[in-house]
């Protein structure tokens, strides 16, 4: 991932010395476990635990020749340690060490979107609540439907971020495994013993049957996850993107101190994070594309999935990890307008009760059929004089052979539509 998207906390995750060190810990706990079972010298590992260096610079170097990552960070470690390096290594097949240090890094990176997801659930929490009762347009098809809340949107956007949580802490689960159990995966050389050590020490799970390497399925549900994750930033971002529009104008992104939104247009202030975290949520779905190609290998390996992984979990993690900051920042500083929220109500004036009404000519005990015909008839002509719905309403003779005044004011009084929000508000945040 490029710099300009990539947050310190999680690139140090993916770096090259991260990524060593994880290695010569694999390397150095299956010496231990070695020693423990009495097939290594344990003086021989005291001395590994005490002179192993990693020299990136160094592997680099011997990778140019070799063109081998594994052996490469070997021969570099083995120059480091000396004769006693000759213990490393012992039975183990290069994906052991590789497949078992990236659930390390995988786990490392879960954890760390797992507490931004948490941090944004907080935030997204807090508006929703802060405008509970606040009345706005609910539209489908992009038209005025019938009016909803925007603490019950926002409330939505919470929602599904919990489920998002879920997904992760399950992808969490799902990638730490580890394997240390040889070239095919049949322990031929080595004590299953070896592995359930190194795994415990790395914070992993036994992969309960493997081949060269670890069954790239869990792989595929961690970059899902993630995937699933940018999706649902997405869905806030679009309506947020779509609430910013200058016809709309109901809320807006901050606009900070300094801030241009246009070389040529002085006046802009575009939703550039919105549209940005839009574009990170596509390059995240393509790369949980590629990862469901990389379950199928030929027989116990090849290395197909091999470059794609090299690529797509630093930039998947990194690029979710921005996306959450981002949305943190967004939500926590969104410039939210209700008198734009109301002068939209106002625009179509009533008519959006005309649902309402149907239903209270159905409970009078007119069909459906005919109450629909009404109430369209009722509401088309209150859009084309330019009057309230309830006017026109009060008004026609055929209205009042089944509605009273106060039966028809009281359908068009919006605060028929909220009588239910405190019960949704109860069951999206139960305790919290």
């Amino acid at each position: 991932m490029i710099p300009r998207y990539t947050k310190p906390e999680m690139a140090s995750i993916w770096s090259d010395e991260n990524r060593f060190k994880k290695m010569l810990e694999v390397e150095i706990y299956a010496a231990e476990a070695m020693a423990q079972l009495g097939t290594v010298p344990k003086s021989a590992v005291d001395k590994v635990k005490k002179k192993a260096k990693i020299n990136i610079d160094r592997i680099n170097e011997i990778e140019l020749t070799v063109k081998h990552d594994v052996i490469s960070f070997l021969t570099a470690v083995v120059e480091s340690v000396g004769p006693e390096a000759r213990f490393l290594h012992l039975g183990m097949t290069s994906s052991d060490v590789l497949d078992t240090a990236l659930a390390a890094q995988m786990r490392q990176a879960c954890l760390l979107l797992i507490e931004e997801t948490k941090k944004l659930c907080v935030i997204t929490k807090k508006l929703a609540k802060q405008y509970k009762y606040t009345p706005t347009m609910g539209r489908t098809h992009g038209v005025h439907a019938e009016p909803t809340t925007f603490g019950l949107k926002v409330a939505t956007w919470y929602s599904e971020l919990e489920r998002s949580l879920e997904r992760l802490q399950y992808a969490l689960k799902t990638v730490s495994y580890g394997k240390i159990s040889g070239a095919v995966g049949t322990f031929a050389h080595l004590s299953p013993k070896v592995e359930q050590y190194v795994c415990k020490k790395m914070g992993l799970v036994p992969e309960p049957v493997s081949t060269q390497i670890v069954p790239r399925d869990r792989h595929s549900i961690f970059l899902s996850s993630i995937a699933h994750v940018g999706s649902n930033l997405e869905r806030i971002a679009v309506e947020i993107r779509h609430l910013q529009r200058t016809e709309v104008a109901e809320a807006e992104e901050p606009f900070t101190k300094g801030q241009k939104g246009s070389s040529a247009m002085p006046h802009k202030r575009n939703p550039i994070i919105s549209e940005n975290i839009c574009g990170f949520a596509r390059l995240l779905r393509g790369y949980a594309v590629t990862a469901m190609e990389n379950i199928a290998l030929w027989h116990e390996r090849d290395i197909s999935h091999s470059s794609t992984e090299r690529i797509m979990m630093p930039d998947a993690t990194i690029g979710l990890h921005y996306m959450l900051v981002r949305m943190q920042g967004l939500l926590s500083g969104l410039n939210v307008y209700p008198q734009n929220m109301q002068i939209n109500l106002d625009k179509t004036k009533d008519v959006i009760f005309s649902g309402t009404l149907l239903l209270s000519l159905v409970d009078k005990g007119l069909t459906r059929e005919n109450s629909y015909a009404l109430m369209q008839k009722l509401a088309f002509e209150a859009r084309e004089k330019k009057i309230s719905l309830e006017e026109v309403a009060l008004k026609s003779d055929e209205m009042k052979k089944y509605l009273s005044e106060k039966e028809i004011r009281r359908d068009c009084d919006i605060k028929t539509h909220f009588k239910n929000v405190d019960f949704i508000f109860k069951r999206v945040f139960k305790n919290k």
